[in-house]
């Protein structure tokens, strides 16, 4: 009931208004007001500024030049093995599993599909049907840079119109279909463990959002689906990036959905609700199976086939 209690005002709020509040305050290149934003904020979350490019934060031009830092090449090495899968953002496990059919777990008592997570018809959901997902919450304090976790070509993106709640524990606890409602952006990726998709889940004070490939995709907010086609690219031109490569970015904290399809991969053992990651750590493996299991065998490993989308 108190989770219920403190998030009832989000719904009254103005979200958008807000956010675009939020966006024009955060780049602001007054010093006096940009300096006391990036020390408040340092001091606040106690920001670990020896890792950053740029350690010197009166450097920065604006608060969101700060809040989006690059990070020093050696401050978050990427897991580089066979099979390997890397976790896309620094941030906390919100829920990780198995998608039931077509349902994602979010918190108890709340569920959401992935019709309504993807924001398409049923064709868009179904290589994902009974896959793997992960929900991945990234703090104010956390980095904001979301990377790959696989080598993938990219196939689309859309972007989908909606809410700008908080993202938080509380407010997943208490909001329903909070993912599937909010505003997001979800690129579908073509990869050696078939489709994936990394969604990026928009929140409230969440200004922006962008990709390396498109730029700023909103602000503006828009209010109809949009999709970028890229299976459509000139010849030989594919959009390709490799894992660990950055793949875009939030003008200030918000949630990454992760998405993988039946049969292909397995999350870390270490990947459970409410344990912390760090970009390039260990997210998950590829899945393999004896060709000869049905006997019993444990050799002529081989990897399950993926379906390719792009």
């Amino acid at each position: 009931m108190t989770d219920y209690l403190k998030t009832l005002p989000q719904y009254l709020l103005p979200q958008h208004l807000l956010s675009r509040l939020m966006y024009l305050l955060t780049r602001v290149r007054w010093q006096p007001w940009k300096n006391w934003q990036i020390r408040w904020f340092i001091r606040r979350y106690q920001v670990d500024m020896g890792i950053a490019l740029q350690p010197d934060p009166i450097q920065y031009p604006t608060f969101n030049s700060f809040f989006t830092r690059a990070l020093h090449s050696t401050a978050r090495p990427v897991v580089s093995g066979a099979g390997e899968i890397a976790c896309p953002v620094d941030g906390t496990v919100s829920q990780a599993g198995k998608i039931s059919e077509s349902t994602l777990f979010q918190a108890k008592g709340h569920s959401y599909t992935l019709e309504r997570l993807l924001g398409g018809p049923v064709a868009r959901a179904a290589p994902f049907k009974n896959g793997r997902f992960a929900t991945l919450y990234l703090a104010p304090k956390d980095y904001h840079r979301i990377h790959m976790p696989l080598r993938g070509q990219l196939c689309d993106m859309t972007y989908v119109p909606g809410r700008l709640f908080s993202v938080n524990t509380r407010t997943a606890r208490a909001v329903p279909r909070l993912f599937a409602r909010n505003e997001r952006v979800i690129t579908i990726f073509d990869t050696e463990a078939g489709p994936m998709a990394v969604i990026l889940v928009g929140a409230l004070f969440v200004g922006s959002m962008e990709t390396v490939w498109e730029g700023t995709i909103t602000p503006p907010y828009g209010r109809s689906v949009h999709t970028w086609d890229y299976r459509r690219q000139e010849a030989g031109s594919p959009i390709i990036l490799e894992r660990g490569q950055e793949l875009g970015r939030f003008n200030m904290g918000s949630t990454v959905i992760v998405l993988f399809g039946p049969n292909q991969m397995d999350w870390d053992s270490a990947i459970t609700e409410d344990a912390p990651t760090r970009m390039g750590q260990l997210l998950g493996r590829l899945r393999v199976i004896s060709s000869h299991e049905q006997q019993g065998a444990v050799h002529e490993i081989r990897e399950i086939p993926p379906t390719p989308l792009c």
